[in-house]
Order: C-alpha cells, then sequence, then structure tokens
C-alpha cells in the first residue's frame, strides 16, 4: 500500500517521516524531476515483493532453489 510519494529533496530533508511511513507497513514513492525513481518499502515485504515479481519466470512448480539449480547448470553447462 503506498503511504506517500515524496521528491528525493522531500526524502532528504524529512527522512524521519519517512521511515515512520515505512515502519508503519506503507511504502514511499520517490520522485526526482516529476518521475518515479525508487521506492523505499518495509523489510518485511521485500522479499514478497521480490518472489512476486519472479511469478510466471519459473516454469511449471518449479521453486527457486529448482530454478537457481538450472541457471548455474546452465551457466557451467552441468549435464544432468
Amino acid at each position: 500500500m503506498i503511504g506517500a510519494t515524496a521528491t528525493a529533496t522531500e526524502m532528504q530533508n524529512n527522512f524521519g517521516r519517512y521511515l515512520n511511513i515505512v515502519m508503519n507497513g506503507e511504502e514511499v514513492i520517490v520522485t526526482k524531476n516529476g518521475k518515479p525513481v525508487g521506492r523505499f518499502i518495509p523489510h518485511d515485504k521485500a522479499v514478497s515483493y521480490l518472489t512476486d515479481s519472479l511469478s510466471g519466470i519459473l516454469k511449471g512448480n518449479a521453486s527457486s532453489e529448482q530454478a537457481r539449480e538450472e541457471r548455474l547448470r546452465e551457466k557451467y553447462e552441468i549435464a544432468d
């Protein structure tokens, strides 16, 4: 859930305020020259954000560990 949007300057000058927003479970979108450039999110949501971003990339019912092993095999040309 987006808690706030802040310019880079606002973020720098009021970091404590935005830190409190994130500590309350919300995210802050950081902008520069009117364009979003970053996202300040709670630590516990970082893992779910990353795994959610992998949706559709993993084949079938592959786990992240299986996907990692597959990537390493392909990278180093290891036979099964």
